[in-house]
């Protein structure tokens, strides 16, 4: 067996920073959905290690994103600790509470009352912002390599998840999580199911697979067969929703999952995808955003309800976050300094290196 991270590096403040440092400001990292900011003016803000930031949907129909920080005298343009205020939209300008500077829906500065000052270099402090498959990733360092894209750092799964209309998708249901566990522990508890025989008796009924021989020799890549009958994830593994739109005959039927380093969690399913954005908030503690993605088609049906998929997913992630907290708190343990990977959980061995090949 091979050893995991030394504990230290899901325990301790100090590694915490370097991977703040090192992996969530210098990674593309995926904040949200586009769907979230449809019009010129919607805005959204966030915080994301340790930084507060805004998302806006500008005239021209771009999402841009900025520091949530007025260039005058430093005054956070959207409260931050205003949870009523976290969303919503501008009127063509956004205004400084303090001493009104305003600013374009593109960032550039436009009005600053009573003095004359070179606009032109005075806008505000920018993010670099993609989109892939409707999702919205930010990369905070200005030393990293901006002109290395998303695509880029996504890889191949981009040709692995092609069929699935990920743009076209819309959030039916979202549910965050605080949960109380490091987030690698997370992340680790994603990529193997030799824990789901003893943790998911529910989805072991619906995937049968999950179960047999500690979940040995499955090929992610070729999807995870179902149970006979079944193509989905509800308790029943069965739904009245179509499959979405482009899908292969594999694809109808089998569950894909992908996870995208440094924060997305991405299951797929025939007929809608759970996708989950983890956003550390400290070397013990993880906001997870979940949210069940569906496709138009589906959703315009008379009969629609995301409610069969959401009870299923959210007993699903609560038996999880619970086995990770107690992993969390089981590694304060003295005599602990490192954990093993079965041979069954050789995934997990990529975050190992992932989190290696990223710390300076």
């Amino acid at each position: 067996m091979e050893q995991t991270l030394h504990r230290d590096t899901y325990l301790e403040p100090s590694w915490f920073k370097r991977e703040c440092r090192d992996i969530f400001t210098a990674e593309w990292f995926c904040v949200g959905r586009s769907e979230e900011c449809p019009a010129a003016g919607d805005y959204r803000s966030l915080a994301l290690a340790g930084e507060q930031l805004l998302i806006v949907r500008g005239e021209d129909s771009v999402l841009r994103a900025f520091y949530n920080v007025c260039r005058h005298r430093g005054c956070q343009l959207i409260d931050s600790t205003d949870a009523s205020v976290s969303s919503g939209h501008f009127r063509k300008r956004i205004r400084c509470p303090y001493h009104s500077w305003s600013y374009g829906l593109d960032g550039s500065l436009q009005n600053t009352p009573h003095i004359e000052v070179d606009k032109s270099e005075l806008p505000l402090y920018g993010v670099p912002l993609q989109e892939w498959g409707g999702f919205i990733f930010l990369r905070l360092s200005r030393e990293a390599d901006n002109a290395t894209g998303v695509l880029q750092q996504l890889g191949p799964i981009v040709k692995r998840v092609a069929r699935y209309p990920l743009h076209e998708l819309q959030c039916r249901w979202r549910y965050e999580y605080r949960v109380a566990a490091n987030w690698k522990v997370i992340l680790e508890n994603y990529n193997e199911c030799y824990h789901c025989a003893g943790v998911h008796p529910e989805l072991c009924t619906v995937v049968p697979a999950f179960r047999e021989k500690g979940a040995i020799g499955l090929d992610w890549e070729a999807g995870v067969p179902q149970r006979a009958g079944t193509n989905t994830f509800t308790m029943t593994g069965k739904t009245t929703r179509p499959p979405m739109p482009g899908l292969n005959e594999v694809e109808k039927v089998r569950h894909f999952g992908e996870l995208i380093y440094p924060n997305l969690m991405l299951s797929l399913a025939m007929d809608h995808a759970a996708a989950f954005m983890l956003f550390p908030l400290g070397p013990e503690e993880t906001l997870i955003d979940c949210r069940l993605l569906f496709h138009p088609n589906a959703i315009e049906a008379d009969d629609f309800d995301p409610g069969d998929s959401a009870d299923f997913w959210h007993l699903v992630n609560q038996q999880d976050w619970h086995i990770c907290e107690r992993v969390q708190r089981g590694m304060h343990a003295a005599p602990f300094e490192h954990g093993y990977y079965a041979p069954m959980e050789d995934l997990s061995l990529d975050i190992r290196n992932y989190v290696a090949t990223r710390m300076k």
